[in-house]
């Protein structure tokens, strides 16, 4: 892998993991345009390892604080919001590790094409400018619950879909059963550390029964500059959020499906 290919796959990765715009709807762009091949199980393994070192150290004052507060369980404390959250977020993880199992496979081999990418770009796009309004409409904010959280992890479960966006999806969810945005974002980026954990196991896993060679300094430097990016964007993105609302996302989501649309044709 050159290393042109790998700088901007990673920084590709790292600032659209988080960001609600889809990262599998940019990551077929220079395949498509430059005529790159696949970056390769090791990659995907190195870039993953990247932007769940981002999501861990930014939020890691409160992870620490649900682990002392998961441990306090068995020296006999009462539950309290920490475990309550700890909680929520395996309850939401659940239907996307069931999906996961089950239709991994006919994602790969069916979905991952253009017009899918096209479509479920612009559809959950506009989807995330209908949350927005309803965040906007100065409706009261409801607090976070167990439904709430089990009605989120199965918005997530659409998440394996390519162009579909897993932190779209789930902020998008958070809005609309009345989350406001702090709380939505937050909630949706915790998310993503046991779902980008396992899926970087999986990826590990299959890695370990394969016998390429592995370039180590091409990956050390690419999960690098997707942590980093990753975590700009993670701080970038929730200064922003109160000030600009997802309008702007939705904007360029509807850009972005019109030149795959453009490809696709053309």
């Amino acid at each position: 892998m050159e290393w042109l290919q790998a700088l901007v796959l990673a920084l590709l990765q790292g600032v659209t993991e988080f960001l609600p715009i889809s990262s599998s709807a940019h990551l077929v762009l220079p395949a498509l345009l430059l005529g790159w091949e696949d970056q390769g199980l090791a990659f995907d393994v190195a870039v993953h390892v990247g932007t769940l070192l981002a999501v861990v150290l930014y939020y890691r004052r409160e992870l620490l604080q649900m682990s002392m507060s998961c441990a306090g369980l068995l020296r006999g404390q009462p539950v309290n919001e920490d475990v309550r959250l700890v909680l929520y977020l395996a309850l939401a993880t659940v239907p996307v590790v069931v999906v996961g199992f089950l239709a991994d496979e006919f994602i790969e081999t069916r979905l991952r094409n253009l017009p899918v990418i096209a479509t479920t770009t612009l559809l959950f796009g506009l989807l995330l400018g209908l949350a927005d309004r309803r965040a906007r409409s100065g409706a009261p904010a409801r607090p976070l619950a167990a439904g709430v959280a089990l009605l989120i992890g199965l918005a997530q479960a659409l998440a394996p879909v390519p162009g579909v966006s897993r932190s779209g999806i789930t902020i998008s969810a958070g809005l609309l059963l009345g989350l406001d945005r702090a709380t939505a974002a937050r909630f949706a980026f915790l998310l993503s550390i046991p779902v980008i954990a396992g899926a970087g196991l999986l990826k590990g896993l299959q890695l370990a029964q394969q016998s390429a060679p592995v370039d180590w300094l091409v990956l050390g430097v690419s999960a690098l500059v997707a942590a980093v990016t990753a975590y700009a964007c993670i701080s970038l993105f929730l200064r922003l959020l109160e000030r600009l609302g997802l309008m702007p996302f939705v904007y360029y989501r509807i850009a972005l499906a019109g030149l795959l649309y453009a490809l696709w044709l053309f």
